[in-house]
């Protein structure tokens, strides 16, 4: 077979050499990579498919809302309200068991909550404060009777006691029915449907 002009064994085999000794140090190179690049492929993995794989807590659903009243503060909120609440500008939630945010003292002071959550939201628009507790079966009557003399006003809801005073941009509410307890301090921010939407959640 008759040579082709102008090509050189010798210079190709130095040029094969030189592309594979390059290719060698890059792989040299890359060597300490692997186990982090392994470990954000399955970080990413693992975080599409497995669903509590989330920044915070997530509400439960308004088609499986847990079973009895509330634990946590994610669970005193459907999905929906919950979305609102966090992702209005500037909002932060603050758990604890601190005792209700009401002007309601005397009744507090009587009938003692025993409180199992309380849900302080602060944002730009104002403060919203919930507080669940179990509370006397009869705390509903009492709050009916004493709270009208301090400018609340209460209605029956289903089988439990409903008692709302506005003072200004100020709104409170004090439900009371089947030992439980559910205050809260709307302070110019205004949620829609805020208390009939988290007392659905604690009543049903």
């Amino acid at each position: 077979m008759a040579r082709v002009g102008g090509r050189n064994a010798f210079f190709a085999w130095v040029v094969g050499l030189g592309c594979a000794g390059v290719v060698g140090v890059l792989a040299f190179l890359a060597i300490p990579m692997i186990p982090a690049s392994v470990s954000w492929v399955g970080g990413a993995v693992g975080g599409a498919i497995d669903p509590a794989a989330t920044s915070g807590p997530v509400a439960a659903g308004d088609e499986d809302a847990v079973a009895g009243p509330p634990t946590e503060c994610a669970q005193l909120y459907d999905q929906a309200l919950w979305a609102t609440m966090r992702f209005t500008k500037g909002a932060v939630l603050t758990p604890s068991t601190d005792a209700p945010t009401t002007t309601a003292a005397a009744l507090v002071t009587a009938l003692q909550p025993q409180v199992t959550l309380t849900c302080s939201w602060h944002s730009e628009k104002g403060d919203v404060t919930s507080t669940l507790a179990t509370v006397p079966v009869d705390a509903g009557a009492i709050a009916a009777a004493a709270l009208p003399g301090a400018g609340f006003t209460c209605t029956t809801q289903e089988e439990r006691t409903r008692c709302t005073r506005t003072d200004g941009d100020l709104v409170e509410t004090i439900e009371a029915g089947g030992g439980l307890w559910l205050s809260t301090s709307e302070n110019a921010w205004h949620p829609t449907e805020y208390v009939t939407r988290t007392s659905a959640r604690v009543w049903g």
